[in-house]
């Protein structure tokens, strides 16, 4: 069956592009969703194998793999796209190009010069700010007003590719990761389908990152979410919700771990000590190195989602108590 072919900005036509899609978790699959409606071709998808999540350790295909399977679109699910069995099977699909969002992995020099548009990522930040795999949870923990979704063509470096195009969105106040990343996901998906359509007309060229404005966001770990209550209130709500949903705010309560939604920073203390509880009309308060902040929802370990004051109705802190002891 033939190729559809796209009427150029002269008058002359351009074939649609043969692509391999890379991504894995759900904030892939606008961008692979907008992808499967266009005029260009999604020959494959490649995907991070099969996991274990959840209580009960099942092995769940994921979200990306899950569409292409209802798709009816091949899946590649290497250990490494440095198998020589995957290197053989991308250059077997003569693809034109290799749209990239958030796939989960580093991909070989091996496999970046094949495409002949090469691997084309969209990253959740204004390059070069925030290269790293954490872009959007950095953002709102540095206290940004503004971000957005950059398409570039990947190289060995770290997020150091030419820059196709950039999309803003504004950081609102009470932002959490995931309130971010879901928008920046469904006008970064229209940026990379718009960036692919200017490849395909041969009327979109990448433009080297400048080289001021590098700022590096590396992974978060569970570790590096746990709420540090010497710091000032307003930090304390930048941080907190900048790890909502994952991988979730966490403190300590008598020694098991509490798991936190986002908080309301206050402007000033009632005495409290960074970590104090107070509990009152006013809601359950918790003490900062400035001001103070209100809990919304907590989650003690093992048990559900509860808003904060039921919490500690159930477990009564004694005046002085404290958040974040030894875990």
């Amino acid at each position: 069956m033939g190729r559809r072919r796209r009427v150029g900005p002269a008058g002359g036509s351009e074939p649609p592009l043969r692509l391999l899609f890379a991504g894995t978790p759900e904030v892939a699959v606008p961008s692979l969703d907008l992808l499967l409606a266009s005029e260009h071709e999604v020959a494959a998808v490649l995907t991070r194998p099969d996991a274990r999540s959840g209580r009960g350790r099942t092995v769940t295909r994921s979200p990306v793999a899950q569409r292409a399977d209802a798709a009816g679109v091949p899946v590649l699910t290497p250990r490494s796209p440095r198998e020589p069995e995957f290197l053989a099977r991308l250059a077997g699909l003569a693809v034109d190009s290799a749209p990239v969002v958030a796939y989960g992995a580093l991909v070989p020099q091996a496999a970046l010069d094949v495409p002949r548009h090469g691997w084309v990522n969209l990253h959740f930040s204004l390059l070069p700010a925030w290269r790293g795999a954490a872009p959007v949870q950095h953002a709102i923990m540095a206290g940004d007003e503004v971000t957005g979704a950059s398409t570039f063509r990947l190289e060995a470096g770290l997020d150091t590719g030419p820059v196709y195009g950039v999309v803003t969105e504004p950081i609102a106040p009470r932002d959490t990761a995931g309130d971010l990343l879901g928008r920046l996901s469904v006008s970064g998906a229209r940026l990379l389908l718009a960036t692919l359509d200017g490849i395909a007309a041969g009327t979109l060229q990448p433009r080297p990152q400048p080289a001021e404005g590098v700022s590096l966001a590396p992974r978060i770990e569970p570790a590096d979410a746990r709420v540090d209550w010497s710091l000032p209130a307003h930090v304390v709500d930048r941080r907190v919700r900048g790890v909502v949903p994952a991988p979730g705010a966490w403190t300590t309560w008598r020694g098991d771990r509490l798991r936190l939604g986002p908080v309301e920073p206050l402007p000033t203390s009632p005495g409290l000590a960074p970590g104090e509880l107070s509990v009152g009309r006013t809601g359950v308060l918790v003490g900062t190195g400035g001001g103070a902040v209100r809990l919304g929802e907590v989650q003690p370990a093992g048990k559900r989602v509860l808003p904060a004051a039921d919490w500690a109705r159930g477990a009564r802190p004694a005046p002085g108590e404290q958040l974040g002891g030894d875990a």
